[in-house]
């Protein structure tokens, strides 16, 4: 045989070892349970066909404009400029932009430049010198300029495209969740208003409820005085006065808690809202904007259900990455310039020698690396990002089912509140007229002050409880639009989720 022949078979042994070896390195990646599916929708069939009015379609980004009233326009758009927690959120968004940056630069080289100059001496009793006698005790100077220098990873197997991927997932969560964020501020900023303008309204209607026990006490003293009563009306007339008076103190101390919430969601003190409410006409919408397919779409118009598949959008990817990490990695590195040594008497010449042919030079060096044994941190960690993947998509499901609670919750709500508004506006024309019969009695003389104040009474406090209902109907309407997604919509998202780590 040869010795042609046999360098031909050591080269064939040799790469057939290297296969084996890198066959080796990356057979050990263990199955795992089955990963977390994604739930699917479930139909809104039923709880749709309780609804009486017919839902077209979904609520416009602007959704508060629809009630008509521009103090609570303004205090959303400043809300808008200066709460601080959107503006986290905004911030959030940015760094994760910045990150995707940073990822997506992995699937690039490197390039770079480099220079440095040295001076040294040689010890006379370092190693370098024991095999160099001749260079001991030396003063050298060093010169290194390389205009080029790149490092390459060569992304055989998706690790670094699928950490970019991952960190556009988290990006894309992080935008959906600052929708998520100005959702729910715009939607507080409502509830609040509505809340605090019902309570100005119910302290106007308290204050004349105050007068009308004040008038009452009043004439119950009367009375006793002239001997046609004894003190127990009195007695009752006091209590009932005061506990009005109290009521009284009671919303006022409310509406200062809703005028203070205002102030903090718009990112101002207190004192900007201490004259709100000075505007109370507000148009209660006749119906909230949405389609019969409600499962369908929630998807695509409610931001925490994108932020929560983009999250497990990401984890999916980094599955993938951890199982990467068992597979061999191959880089490549290099350089061009130029570099020269001399002795520290010849400094001067160092320039011209740096910068001469001779001194030209250049490197490649390509690099691989195996991970054969790793104590099991490859299987730990694959395994955590497996844990965090079914987490994800667990998270997701339950986002579903709560987003479709809320709609139900809030459509019944909804629903409910517009039937116990037109139920009250009835009971309260009834009382209306009994209070109209009595001041005619009052007028031809059949009936005295007490009996007109009396019916008063019973209709102050209805129109004290329409104030609440209107309250509570406005914000049946916010919850619903927000249950809704406040008018966000992502038509990234129309496909259904069917990302799989496997």
């Amino acid at each position: 045989m040869t010795s042609h022949s046999l360098t031909i078979q050591r080269r064939q042994s040799w790469l057939g070892i290297g296969g084996l070896l890198l066959f080796a390195g990356c057979a050990w990646i263990p199955a795992g349970d089955p990963p977390a599916e994604y739930l699917e929708a479930p139909e809104m069939t039923e709880t749709l066909a309780e609804v009486t009015s017919r839902l077209q379609q979904w609520p416009e980004d602007r959704w508060w404009e629809q009630f008509g009233n521009p103090e609570l326009n303004q205090l959303i758009e400043t809300a808008l400029k200066d709460n601080p927690g959107l503006k986290q959120a905004s911030a959030r968004l940015h760094q994760a932009e910045a990150l995707v940056k940073v990822e997506g630069a992995r699937l690039l080289p490197f390039l770079e430049a480099d220079a440095s100059l040295a001076y040294e001496r040689i010890s006379q009793h370092g190693v370098f010198a024991a095999l160099n006698k001749e260079v001991a005790g030396i003063r050298i100077a060093y010169g290194i300029i390389n205009p080029l220098s790149f490092r390459y990873e060569f992304d055989f197997w998706g690790k670094n495209r699928a950490m970019l991927e991952a960190s556009l997932g988290h990006a894309a969560a992080e935008e959906a969740e600052r929708a998520e964020v100005r959702l729910r501020l715009t939607a507080g900023i409502a509830r609040a208003y509505f809340r605090g303008q019902a309570l100005q309204q119910q302290l106007t209607v308290v204050k004349a409820i105050v007068s009308i026990r004040r008038n009452l006490q009043s004439l119950a003293e009367t009375r006793f005085r002239l001997g046609l009563d004894n003190d127990q009306p009195v007695k009752l007339a006091v209590a009932e006065y005061e506990a009005a008076f109290k009521r009284q103190a009671a919303v006022r101390d409310q509406l200062d808690v809703q005028r203070h919430l205002l102030a903090r969601l718009t990112g101002k003190g207190p004192d900007e809202a201490a004259h709100l409410f000075a505007k109370p006409v507000v148009t209660i919408p006749n119906q909230i904007g949405a389609p019969d397919h409600l499962s369908i779409g929630l998807l695509v118009h409610r931001p925490d259900l994108a932020a929560a598949l983009y999250r497990a959008h990401a984890a999916s990817r980094m599955v993938k990455v951890a199982k990467t990490q068992f597979y061999p990695t191959i880089d490549l590195t290099g350089f061009v310039g130029f570099n020269a040594l001399t002795l520290t008497k010849g400094t001067d010449k160092l320039a011209n020698f740096l910068f001469s042919g001779q001194s030209f030079s250049y490197g490649l060096a390509p690099g691989l690396r195996m991970p054969w044994f790793e104590g099991g941190r490859l299987r730990g960690e694959l395994g955590a990002q497996r844990a965090q993947y079914d987490a994800a998509v667990e998270l997701y499901n339950e986002t579903l089912l709560d987003a479709m609670r809320e709609v139900a919750d809030s459509l019944s709500a909804w629903q409910t509140t517009n039937e116990m508004m037109a139920s009250h506006k009835r009971l309260l024309a009834s009382l209306g007229e009994d209070w109209r019969l009595a001041k005619i009695r009052l007028v031809n003389g059949l009936d005295d002050d007490r009996e007109v104040l009396l019916h008063r009474h019973p209709v102050l406090e209805q129109e004290y409880a329409l104030r609440a209902l209107e309250s509570d109907q406005l914000v049946a309407a916010i919850d619903l639009i927000e249950s809704l997604g406040g008018g966000y919509h992502n038509p990234d998202l129309e496909k259904r989720p069917k990302q799989n780590p496997s």
